[in-house]
């Protein structure tokens, strides 16, 4: 038997476990998943013990991506570009860290978007999403690639990471506001917006340009307020759902070398959020 999980902090409320069981079932793999709320000092200690219990498999969320880079046995290179790691391969007591949310976000967007040659690219915030959908998309081929964040600094920071692969600015919120009537893609990366704070909205879109794609990390609801603004405006939406499911279905694959039903794993998902 295969035991798999994902570590953070809360991390009672993810629907990773939901998910992957599912999938497991389905496949008829006896294997489990499950969710290990990790305090922060603890981290160590934890993935210690996943040699020691031969877990064989981790997801890594927040706010553990960056730190748990210490205490693995190798970084591959997709991780080492993005500077952190969503996924734990445990392979004979040798943890192997990886991160598939850039790639995953890639797989969700590419059915909604022609090409990412001659796009350009805003993000809005500068966490570890931001950085893991930098990094992607700029060694994709993105016009620009911009980066505003309520603190400049750190998306100055994220802008400065990604410039190798892509030429790129930090703004402000209201800089970006002003300016995004510039923007092909619009990619909110924070928080604002998500269940139970509905309504909140990262950013004003009265500068929305006409056939925009808007595009926001966050399933729950299916439909923030950016995305129904948008649409309103005759914008592409695009929600978080896609990004979830792919990089699960990534890792899912990487840990048991079976490619699992990507349509599959996106109706239990939706499902549960009562879409």
């Amino acid at each position: 038997m295969g035991i798999y999980g994902v570590i953070g902090y809360p991390v009672a409320h993810s629907m990773s476990p939901l998910m992957h069981n599912r999938e497991f079932q389905a496949l008829q793999l006896d294997h489990y998943y499950t969710a290990f709320s990790i305090h922060p000092d603890d981290l160590e200690k934890a993935i210690e013990s996943v040699r020691l219990l031969q877990i064989n498999g981790l997801n890594v969320t927040i706010p553990h991506k960056v730190k748990v880079m210490e205490y693995l046995d190798e970084i591959d290179e997709e991780a080492r570009l993005i500077g952190a790691v969503n996924t734990i391969i445990n392979r004979d007591g040798l943890l192997i860290g990886t991160n598939t949310d850039g790639e995953g976000y890639l797989r969700s967007l590419l059915p909604i978007v022609d090409t990412l040659h001659s796009k350009n690219v805003i993000l809005i915030g500068a966490g570890g999403a931001a950085r893991a959908i930098a990094t992607t998309l700029a060694r994709h081929g993105v016009q620009t690639l911009d980066v505003a964040n309520r603190t400049v600094a750190k998306a100055e920071a994220l802008v400065k990471h990604i410039n190798r692969f892509a030429g790129g600015k930090a703004l402000s919120l209201s800089d970006a506001e002003e300016r995004l009537s510039y923007y092909d893609i619009i990619i909110n990366t924070t928080s604002v917006g998500m269940s139970p704070n509905v309504e909140e909205s990262p950013i004003r879109l009265d500068h929305l340009k006409t056939g925009a794609v808007v595009s926001d990390l966050i399933y729950n609801p299916l439909k923030t307020k950016l995305l129904k603004q948008a649409e309103a405006k005759g914008a592409i939406i695009h929600n978080g759902v896609g990004m979830f499911v792919h990089q699960g279905a990534l890792a899912f694959q990487k840990w048991t070398g079976i490619e699992p039903n990507i349509e599959r794993m996106m109706d239990t998902v939706i499902k549960k959020l009562g879409g």
